[in-house]
């Protein structure tokens, strides 16, 4: 199953099976948002409380730390998420919101159908998807048998021991400002992973905020892994949400197997970990 889905597709696909379909809009707004208008039949997740676990350190774990595999299973019970079900998730951020990240968990613990909508609520709307207001409301099931996570990850020791490998590479998705340490809008320190190569997740889209095919995907990412094998890249972000939206991306490729740095930025810049700031010279050789 291709990890994007396109509108017209979804609205097709929607008429012929029953699809549980998630809004994952974020902001302090977005309930509000959802209750005015989402797309028929969606049931709304909070990244805060539905896809992170509450962070007691975010020196150890970064700001949304992974819930328990056991936690996230009986949550998806909750949505009438089972093993065979056609899951489609979406949101106003062409996927780097939450859609994405919902999209690697349920990946993570094994789940097969699952596609994030491409170009999110907007693409949707254009192309003339129904919509309802008020809250939907799930049909509980029993919880996902989720015991592990599956999809790997990787801890703060393997990136900085991958950042300093030429046979390894450790992507950072965030606006370069962030990367550079001109300014740094969330966490306490600006900068970089020493190391790192800056790809910013907005690339990974065209114009119309929706993503590039998985040709020209494969090819951008082809030039920025030169002879690395997906398996050994490290993806991360500020704290290993919108790093989500890259992974697709990846897949989107057919590049499989890249890591998620879960605590990404927000877990290192508060670990006494080194940090760079203005171009990396080593990232550059690399990447």
């Amino acid at each position: 199953m291709q990890p994007l889905l396109e509108p017209n597709d979804f609205i097709s696909l929607a008429k012929e099976k029953e699809l549980i379909l998630i809004d994952a809009r974020q902001g302090p707004k977005a309930l509000e948002e959802y209750q005015h208008e989402h797309l028929a039949g969606a049931l709304h997740v909070d990244l805060e409380t539905d896809l992170a676990a509450v962070p007691n350190n975010a020196a150890h774990g970064g700001r949304h730390p992974l819930p328990s595999p056991e936690q996230f299973g009986a949550f998806l019970g909750k949505l009438g998420i089972t093993p065979a079900s056609h899951v489609v998730i979406y949101d106003d951020k062409s996927g780097a919101n939450a859609a994405a990240r919902f999209w690697w968990m349920l990946k993570a613990v094994g789940h097969q159908h699952v596609q994030v909508l491409n170009g999110g609520l907007k693409a949707a709307l254009e192309a003339g998807a129904q919509t309802s207001s008020g809250v939907s409301n799930p049909t509980e099931v029993a919880p996902y048998p989720a015991t592990s996570w599956q999809s790997p990850t990787a801890d703060s020791e393997e990136v900085a021991q991958a950042a300093g490998d030429k046979n390894h590479l450790v992507i950072d998705v965030r606006d370069a400002y962030r990367y550079l340490g001109e300014s740094e809008p969330i966490d306490p320190v600006a900068g970089h992973i020493p190391g790192a190569v800056n790809v910013p997740l907005t690339g990974n889209l065209g114009p119309e905020g929706c993503f590039l095919s998985p040709d020209d995907l494969k090819q951008k990412y082809k030039a920025v892994l030169k002879d690395v094998d997906p398996e050994n890249v490290i993806v991360h972000c500020g704290s290993g949400v919108t790093a989500c939206h890259t992974l697709l991306a990846l897949e989107s490729a057919g590049l499989k197997g890249a890591k998620l740095y879960v605590g990404s930025w927000s877990e290192w810049c508060r670990s006494n970990r080194p940090i760079a700031v203005g171009e990396d010279t080593s990232a550059g050789e690399k990447g």
